[in-house]
């Protein structure tokens, strides 16, 4: 599926309100990132520089999620931040993976990039729950690459 067409097909209000929401009950951040190809096919590679490039390792707990989306390969990554992965046991994120894996087969993106969201909020909340005063450090909004 071309780029375009998978950004037509997603509700993009209905993800950055999945985000503001699961934020809500945690301390982490969670960003997604969605662009046509990861380059040469190392789809991990290019999420962590594009974790770098959006200032995730900048937050002060290091407990940033990113979900990385290669529209075109449909293929995707689940990147957390080394605050999370000093904390969570292995395997934390497959589960979403799974999860999200069979809803992308489907064609149901908005729907599992939702679940996804919601899911990674409800795993981080244990880890990192909500502090008074807490405050967004990343933008919810969907980060778009045309390249």
């Amino acid at each position: 599926m071309k780029q375009k067409e998978f950004i037509a097909a997603l509700d993009q209000p209905r993800i950055t309100a999945a985000i503001a929401v699961a934020e809500g009950e945690t301390s982490g951040e969670i960003r997604v990132h969605i662009q046509p190809k990861a380059i040469g096919g190392y789809a991990r590679y290019v999420a962590e520089r594009t974790f770098e490039r959006l200032g995730m390792t900048k937050t002060a707990l290091r407990n940033g999620v990113l979900l990385f989306i290669a529209s075109e390969e449909n293929s995707f990554v689940i990147l957390g931040d080394k605050g999370i992965d000093e904390k969570v046991p292995a395997g934390f994120w497959d589960e979403i993976a799974a999860m999200l894996t069979i809803r992308f087969k489907n064609g149901e993106f908005t729907d599992g990039i939702v679940e996804a969201i919601t899911a990674a909020g409800q795993q981080l909340k244990s880890y990192f729950p909500r502090a008074e005063g807490d405050v967004n450090e990343l933008s919810d909004e969907i980060d778009i690459s045309e390249e």
